[in-house]
């Protein structure tokens, strides 16, 4: 991982070994993460392929990865951040980076998969899906200091 971006989270999350396949947790009650849930949807990303740059005004992203391996770069704008204008750069997927990470509104966001094949990315956002929120850039913005 790269710099730490303020209100950033992420927690490891089990994978339980069974007959036939593991059964991986994303979300608990229990969980420091858990909270409103306002959708639940599933993004495939194919080797190659830049998904960026995305930034939501109000909503709060949860990602994990249960298949393939995804790098994710976040990017602080927020003019009242103690991290503003750091990069963080952080790998989910199996078999060694299972996890749930947390990403706050006004958080912009990118991520591309690593390996041959595609990646999936879980998604529970805390809001449902509005296009009036999100803001977008270009991949290559020269707004965000990151080169693909």
């Amino acid at each position: 991982m790269s710099s730490v971006i303020n209100g950033v989270e992420v927690q490891e999350l089990a994978v339980i070994p069974t007959g036939g396949g593991p059964v991986m947790h994303m979300m608990r009650p229990a969980s420091p993460l858990f909270g409103p849930i306002g959708e639940v949807y599933f993004s495939e990303v194919e080797p190659g392929c830049v998904k960026a740059w995305k930034c939501h005004t109000r909503q709060t992203q949860r990602f994990a990865v249960p298949v393939g391996r995804l790098r994710i770069v976040l990017y602080d704008d927020r003019p009242d951040s103690p991290t503003r204008g750091m990069v963080m750069e952080i790998r989910l997927g199996r078999p060694d980076a299972y996890r749930l990470l947390l990403i706050p509104p006004r958080v912009w966001y990118g991520f591309t998969a690593e390996g041959a094949g595609p990646a999936l990315v879980c998604n529970c956002p805390d809001l449902a899906h509005d296009p009036t929120e999100g803001l977008r850039k270009d991949v290559d913005s020269q707004d965000i200091p990151y080169q693909w």
